[in-house]
Order: structure tokens, then sequence, then C-alpha cells
């Protein structure tokens, strides 16, 4: 059975068994501090995660003195659905939020989020970055303004140091203006946000990119917050390793790219439905992949495969550091001892599987993220666990870890009980899905919700006709012996009977594939 937390909530001493002995003082224990780490587009990428490629020491640091999980999944892959699911404890469906530009808020006002729920049980709760997706900052989330770096864009992704880059910028500056266009570009801080190419390296500090500058910013508050005797939340969300791949030249170094292994699956799926396949929109964006054939018609070469996963390495590379600087941080101020480090990744990123440069789909590769937690007690030290688990599961774990109810709107379970013991059971399924719409819009120009069910053997996905809606296609992938889900199982008639199994699981829902104690 999972420990309770009981920071500070009185502790009381055995009474006595004699009547005339006087009561133990109470003996109050302080809440556990909140360092809460995002970081975007992080796929399990990590040395923690088995990947001896990839140079990760700081985060590899965190895993193991706390636990990995290695079956996590989130509820969408794309930005905003994803932390909005995160922040809320509820997912995509109860929200209403499938796209990057609807705000929860709209749909569903009154929601409790996860810093509101620690504000109101004492918290100081404090942002800066990238935690919910950049046009949603959401002050109700927060006891002060979200922290910016003036000077940065509102959305600091697309900044770039390189001339050949800053040129490009300032040319397509001088296009927008002259057609009266600048509203659509320029934020509300002022400044103006412009894609270039796609990948960067520069000579320099760590402080040249906004992640470098707002970790001396966090770090900087995280002092001034260890100094009060209220516990705090501090959330900061990493922009790197998001595209454009920008990155000082000493983390491009790391790595000879010749060395970097490619994609063994660059093809998209044999059998494969085409509303389910990424339609590259995203690297469509920067102006060296400007004219990129749609995964079914093509892909990028091979030296622009190395460019774009050697980019991807240096930059999870350069968040890697930063993070290692907020837990010397946590060290230096003598609060490690007392604060709950949660890392998570707001979904994954394919780096050529499915011939696909991006995230928006329901393969695993894109709903599988990093989700490493260290408790302030060592629970869970070391541990690694292989049960499945979702992303909703953060908001009710890290209340139960503070010692605080969990919500009752929450559409999680407490991981307590797998920090504890490894092996106990996660969920017999977990579920996904991805609103192919709008930009994503599947090539037929049919809108489709897709519903994944991931469980131990199989990735079972339904793909919805939004108008009719009547299933227009399903996908079936044997984990087991197609862990790449390179091959379409839904349409052999041997596999009749589990499409069948699978679909009463997706109707079920959540609540069905929670743990059975």
């Amino acid at each position: 059975m999972s420990r309770i937390r009981s920071a500070l909530l009185p502790v009381l001493a055995l009474a006595s068994l004699q009547a005339c002995a006087e009561p133990e003082p109470t003996v109050e224990v302080p809440r556990p501090n909140v360092l809460f780490i995002a970081v975007d587009d992080l796929r399990p990428e990590l040395g923690a995660y088995g990947n001896p490629s990839i140079h990760t020491p700081h985060i590899d640091r965190l895993a193991e003195d706390g636990t990995v999980f290695l079956q996590a999944h989130v509820q969408q892959a794309v930005c905003n659905p994803s932390r909005a699911s995160v922040m809320t404890g509820l997912r995509p469906d109860s929200l209403r939020v499938w796209d990057l530009q609807t705000d929860f808020r709209h749909t569903v006002p009154d929601v409790v989020t996860l810093p509101q729920h620690f504000m109101r049980h004492g918290y100081h709760a404090v942002a800066i970055g990238k935690i919910y997706h950049n046009v949603i900052p959401d002050s109700l989330s927060w006891s002060e303004p979200k922290l910016h770096i003036d000077g940065y864009p509102f959305d600091p992704d697309a900044v770039y140091r390189h001339p050949n880059n800053t040129a490009i910028q300032e040319a397509r500056k001088a296009a927008i203006i002259e057609a009266g266009e600048e509203s659509r570009y320029i934020d509300q801080y002022g400044q103006w946000y412009l894609k270039a190419a796609s990948t960067e390296a520069v000579e320099g500090g760590d402080e040249l990119y906004y992640d470098g500058a707002q970790t001396d910013v966090a770090i900087q508050r995280l002092g001034e917050l260890a100094q009060t005797d209220q516990p705090f939340f501090f959330a900061i969300g990493y922009y790197r390793p998001h595209l454009p791949f920008n990155a000082p030249q000493k983390y491009w170094d790391l790595y000879d790219p010749q060395a970097i292994p490619p994609a063994d699956n660059p093809s998209v799926p044999e059998d494969g439905p085409p509303m389910a396949i990424n339609n590259m929109r995203e690297l469509r964006g920067y102006s060296d992949f400007s004219d990129v054939p749609h995964p079914l018609d093509g892909g990028v070469t091979t030296e622009d495969a190395r460019r774009l996963k050697h980019g991807y390495y240096a930059s999870v590379s350069y968040v890697d550091v930063q993070v290692g600087r907020l837990l010397d941080a946590l060290d230096a101020l003598g609060i490690t001892d007392n604060t709950i480090v949660v890392l998570w990744g707001d979904h994954g990123w394919k780096l050529g599987e499915h011939g696909s440069w991006a995230k928006m789909t329901n393969y695993e590769i894109d709903t599988r993220a990093p989700l490493i937690m260290r408790a302030p007690d060592g629970l869970g030290r070391g541990a690694r666990v292989a049960g499945l688990v979702e992303f909703v599961d953060i908001y009710p774990t890290l209340s139960e870890l503070a010692g605080l109810p969990a919500p009752g709107h929450v559409q999680g379970m407490s991981l307590t009980p797998l920090m504890e013991e490894p092996s106990h059971p996660g969920k017999s399924a977990v579920f996904s899905q991805f609103l192919r719409e709008g930009i994503w819009i599947a090539p037929d120009g049919i809108e489709y919700m897709g519903y994944a069910v991931r469980t131990d053997q199989y990735r079972y996905v339904t793909w919805v006709d939004q108008e009719s809606g009547e299933i227009a296609a399903r996908e079936l992938y044997e984990r087991g012996s197609d862990p790449g889900e390179n091959v379409n199982l839904a349409e052999r008639p041997e596999y009749a009977q589990t499409l069948a199994v699978l679909e009463a699981v997706r109707q079920a829902g959540w609540r069905a594939a929670l743990p059975k104690h």
C-alpha cells in the first residue's frame, strides 16, 4: 500500500499507556518543495533510457537518484493538449483541447491546475519558460507573474545568432513589413518571431540562447525562494530540443555525426492508413526544408537526416547541462533533501522514423516520453518501472508525495506504489489520441480523430471520421515482434478477435485499465 506523506502535518508521538504521562510535543515536518522541469519535444533519447550514443550525464544522475518510468505515455503528441492534460490532470476529450490554439480556461474555466492545487495548500508557485503552450501562460496557476527575460520573444525557440540565419530573418522581416502583415509576427513584448534554418551552431556560452539564460534567472530565483519559510512549486520549461536545433558549438562537438545511428525504420508502416502519417508541416516551416515532401512522397536526404539528428542530440545535451545546473543549485542551497524533482518531456519526436521529422501521430515514438521523479525521502531511488503509466498520473503523484490530497477531478492515479515496488503492475492499457484537422489535416482533407490503446502486447488505433462518426481505418501493431510498428495487422483475418478485444478495451476507457488492488 502506498505511503501517504504527512509533510507539515502534526506528527504525534505514541501516547503513553500510563495515565499520568505527559503527551509528547507536536513536531511539524516542512512540506517538500517541488522542482518541476518540462522539456519540449524530448523523447526517451537519454542514457538513463538505454541510449549509449547520447551525452546526458546530468539527467542520468537524476535518474540514478530517482525513479525512471520506462513506459510513460502522453495523452496527445503535440504541445498544447499534452501540457494542458499534465497541468489539469484531465484527458484531451474531457478538456476539449486538441489543437495548439484552444485555451483550456475557455472549455473548463474552473478547473484547478496542478500549481493552483499546491498554492491552495500554502505553496508559492513560480514559472519560467514553456510550461503551458506559449500562447497560454495561465496567470491563475502562479503566485507571481510568469518570469521572462527582456529582449527575447514571447516564444523564444526561434532565436538565432549565426549571421546567415539573422540575414534570413531580416529579409523575411522586410517582406512582411512591405506586405503590411507585422501584426502576425510581432508578439506582446514587441519582439519579432521569425524562423530561419532548422539548425545552428555558434561559438559562445549557454546564455546565447534562452534555455541557458533562463537557467541563470531560475537559479537566482531558487536562491530567493530558499530563504523563505514557504514551500515552493517552481516550474521551468526548456525549449530545446524543439526545432530549430540551435545550440552552442560545444554541444555539437560532443558528437561525431558519422557515428550517430540513423533511424532503423525510415519507411512508412506497411498497410498503414494515410491519415496516420505526419504531414511534415512543422519541418517545412524552416528555410532549409520549405519544400520537403510528404513522407508518402519521399523524405529528406541522408546528409540532411544526419545533420538534423546531430542537431537534436546537441540540443538534448545543451538542456542536460541546464538540468545539471539546477540540481547543483539545490545542493548548494542545502534544499535537495526537501525537494521533489520531476522531469518530463511533453511528447516524443520522430528522428526519421516512418520517414518523418516531427511528432503529431499516434505511434509509440510520439506518445512515449521520459518521466523521472526523485522523492526527497529516497522513495524509489534507482527504481526502473516497466509498467504502463500516463502523464495524467503526474498530478496525483506529486500531490501524494507532498502530502496533499488529490482533487477529485483528476483522471490519473498516483504512481507512488510503483516507486515503492517497481514490479507492481501498472495499468493494463494507456490511452492517447490525435486530431487530424487544420494544419495537420489528412491527405484526403477529412477530419479524423485517432484513438490509440497501448497494452503490453499491442498498439491499437481507430481513426474516426469526425463528420460521420464512423471508424474509417484501424491500425494494429504487435509490440513484441514489431517494436518499430512497421506492419499494420488490422486487416489480417487472423487478428479479428484481437481487434474485437482491443476495441472493447477502448470503449471501456481509462477507469477499467487501472490496476486491480
